[in-house]
């Protein structure tokens, strides 16, 4: 992959397209839970590339496939975008007192 420094897609076209990805058993997007890690924007010669890291709530979520399926079409969906990669990693675990929004701590009852 060939990348610039300035890429047609912004990390806030990111957040927006991976909000309505929602952890089924949890009920919550992946970006509140903080589940989404990271993102790396770049270009490709095809258009605009787009990585990011994620985790799962735990490394045997029976969702896991779909989720990474959900997010991945999520971010292909942004216009401009030609490339996706969606990269599982599980350090950090995940932890919501530390990653989740202060909305999710509230709605999962973490104080």
């Amino acid at each position: 992959m060939t990348t610039t420094a300035s890429p047609s897609v912004t990390f806030r076209q990111v957040g927006a397209a991976l909000q309505p990805v929602v952890d089924p058993e949890i009920h919550m997007s992946i970006v509140d839970l903080g589940l989404v890690y990271g993102a790396e924007l770049g270009r490709t010669e095809k258009g605009a590339s787009v990585k990011i890291k994620m985790s799962l709530t735990s490394p045997a979520c029976p969702y896991g496939p779909m989720l990474l399926a959900s997010a991945h079409s999520a971010l292909a969906r942004i216009p401009g975008v030609a490339d996706v990669d969606v990269d599982l990693v599980f350090l950090p675990m995940w932890d919501p007192r530390t990653m989740a929004t202060e909305d999710a701590k509230e709605q999962l009852g973490l104080y």
